[in-house]
């Protein structure tokens, strides 16, 4: 063996059983996150599984705002044209969110359409069956109510109109092949000149 190397020792015996990771309790917990999520919804009954309602955001940055997600909750510039109070939001399954803020016009309209949409579907269930409340749903409807189970008001992906369409007539001028033309004349030019230029000459010797 040359040079002054270190001797190989390669420990190849190791006690490998120990670092291994095993998921033999995989079923058994897949069991216990269904219990819990019946017991939840059991427990917040007759208010939706999934929660309160979201707004419907934009993603950040180019990558990802063209997909509309749901937000963490409701500006209160949507709620005040809602005319919906903050502190009453959060009784009635209305997420609010005082950190966001409203930076078009179509985001906010479109979100107090959809608060609008869910106040005409809530059903109000009073504090005191034999005491109902203004805004407080009748008994009939407060028996025939059962829990939603499923996104409130799922987001749906607006239409892509970035769609090849007819433009009409054809265009007089077309600029690509313009702009390519423009760039072959001046590269050609010095050569076009040399070559008009010599056959002048060999024109003016032959007479």
């Amino acid at each position: 063996m040359k040079h002054n190397n270190v001797l190989p020792q390669g420990h190849f015996h190791k006690d490998w059983q120990r670092y291994v990771r095993t998921w033999f309790d995989q079923p058994g917990q897949k069991k216990a996150r269904r219990i819990q999520r019946v017991k939840k919804a059991a427990k917040i009954a007759p208010r939706p599984v999934d929660g309160p309602l979201r707004p419907a955001v934009r993603g950040q940055t180019v990558k990802y705002n063209m997909k509309v997600r749901a937000g963490r909750g409701f500006t209160l510039e949507e709620l005040k044209a809602a005319g919906i109070r903050r502190k009453e939001a959060l009784t009635i399954g209305i997420s609010v969110d005082h950190r966001r803020k409203n930076r078009s016009v179509e985001g906010l309209e479109a979100n107090v359409q959809r608060l609008q949409e869910y106040k005409s579907k809530l059903i109000v269930f009073p504090k005191k069956a034999n005491k109902p409340k203004k805004g407080d749903a009748d008994a009939a409807t407060v028996a025939s109510a059962t829990q939603l189970r499923g996104a409130v008001l799922p987001i749906a992906q607006p239409a892509n109109t970035d769609v090849e369409r007819p433009i009409g007539e054809a265009p007089k001028v077309h600029a690509y092949h313009t702009l390519r033309m423009a760039r072959s004349d001046k590269r050609h030019k010095g050569a076009r000149e040399a070559r008009a230029k010599a056959a002048a000459e060999e024109e003016k010797a032959k007479k």
